[in-house]
């Protein structure tokens, strides 16, 4: 898998930003071949992501928890079942082509390194990995071994983050020097998908019998099981997950970083009302400012993230609150501002109704191919069988998931912080530094030869 023209290729055509590269005969499979895919996680989001490629061969899936696979497990019998994917892949390396993982945010890295260093392609729910470390291993490791890799932010395949790009490149903007984006309050309830324990630290409650609490806690320093961390509120804590900001950003942010090509932040600044650094976990408010320096010829930007129901002033920006979503993002220009959701499928302009039907009726060129089937895994399968290379390829989302996670640390410890992007340093805080790369417990390290 390590063939130099290969990682060439991926190495080259990972910096276009405007489209998909085609290269004949690259990978060597036809449109009308199957692929042999692994699922590592198959409940939750991985329910959605096998959902997608059913006309495939579905030939091992491996969860740590029985009930949430149930489903999966009986849609696909013919497929081996495990629960540790190290055993999976000792055992059916030879059969996988590719791998489609969608477990916890702190079991991203490993599963993820194990399948690229078999030469298999990788398919990964957002965000990419749990700390920064991470996140440029699997960029590096990606290109070295020359595989198809995607991380699942949806709307990176949609027709509306392109049309965004286009307008913004076409001037109807102008120039843009802030960016606010905005998402609702946490709604705490148990078992649900954000869960409050009463007290810190959570008391040790019975493994259920279905869940494999060790495997789940994978590289994660060992604790006792409480449901509050699984199987879905394990987001709240910073061991497993990256709150909000790390759920969200690779939605509602992904359409400002791809079009003002933001890069990574030189300073981060956090609000914090009532801190949960000491227990590790997210605080119900918060806002997030990014400091983004001169690109070029594109002036320096400032990004405001606010959540737990704090939101920018809208009426100071000029735009109509009754009109704005729960969670939602605005590009402001000095000619035009654009808005989306909280997801960039559906942008529009902040003009009247007018001046709106008269800008579709003359809005610029289409100039980025678009995805036919505006989605990810579909876009994933595609590169992997038509040799093309996903816009969300680890190139791209590693840069992506590495602004989301700056933030989270500036939240997790209420700080603020100046960031060395080249030496991956934060100048500031040394004791932040320690969290760029988290220690992974015995049995649960890769990636060392990066």
């Amino acid at each position: 898998m390590r063939n130099t023209s290969r990682r060439s290729f991926i190495k080259s055509a990972s910096t276009i930003s405007s489209g998909l590269i085609i290269l004949p005969g690259l990978y060597g499979f036809s449109a009308n071949n199957k692929l042999n895919i692994a699922v590592i996680g198959v409940g939750g989001r991985g329910r959605a992501n096998w959902g997608s490629v059913q006309n495939e061969n579905i030939v091992a899936m491996c969860d740590v928890d029985d009930n949430r696979a149930a489903e999966g497990y009986k849609m696909f019998p013919k497929a081996k079942k495990f629960k540790d994917f190290r055993v999976m892949f000792d055992e059916m390396h030879k059969e996988i082509d590719a791998v489609i993982i969608s477990t916890p945010d702190h079991t991203h890295f490993s599963a993820t390194m194990i399948a690229m260093e078999l030469g298999k392609h990788v398919y990964v729910e957002k965000p990419l990995a749990h700390n920064i470390w991470e996140l440029r291993t699997l960029k590096k490791a990606a290109k070295y071994y020359g595989i198809v890799s995607q991380m699942g932010n949806q709307g990176h395949t949609t027709n509306g983050i392109r049309l965004m790009k286009e307008w913004y490149e076409a001037g109807v903007l102008g120039e843009v020097k802030e960016v606010h984006a905005w998402i609702g309050a946490f709604d705490f309830r148990p078992g649900h998908y954000w869960t409050k324990p009463k007290k810190f630290p959570p008391p040790k409650h019975l493994i259920p019998n279905y869940l494999d609490w060790n495997l789940w806690l994978g590289p994660a320093k060992y604790r006792d099981f409480n449901s509050a961390y699984a199987p879905k509120s394990w987001r709240g804590f910073y061991d497993f997950g990256n709150g909000q900001l790390g759920d969200w950003a690779c939605h509602t942010l992904d359409g400002p970083f791809w079009s003002l090509d933001l890069g990574i932040p030189s300073k981060v600044e956090a609000y914090v009302p009532d801190p949960m650094t000491k227990h590790n976990f997210v605080s119900e408010q918060s806002i997030v400012t990014y400091h983004f320096g001169k690109r070029k010829t594109k002036p320096p930007v400032t990004l405001k993230w606010y959540e737990g129901g704090l939101k920018p002033d809208f009426d100071k920006l000029g735009l109509d609150k009754t009109k704005l979503s729960r969670g939602g993002m605005v590009m402001i220009g000095d000619k035009n501002t654009l808005i989306t959701g909280g997801r960039p499928n559906d942008p529009k302009l902040a003009m009247s109704d007018s001046q709106w039907k008269e800008f579709l009726r003359n809005a610029p060129e289409k100039t980025i191919p678009r995805v036919k089937e505006e989605g990810p895994v579909d876009e994933w399968v595609h590169a992997i069988k038509n040799d093309t290379l996903p816009l969300s390829n680890f190139d791209y989302s590693a840069r992506l998931t590495e602004m989301a996670l700056l933030g989270c640390l500036a939240q997790r410890f209420n700080a603020n912080f100046d960031y060395n992007s080249s030496k991956m340093k934060i100048t500031n805080r040394s004791d932040l530094d320690a969290f760029i790369k988290e220690p992974a417990r015995e049995g649960w390290s890769y990636g060392s030869k990066f």
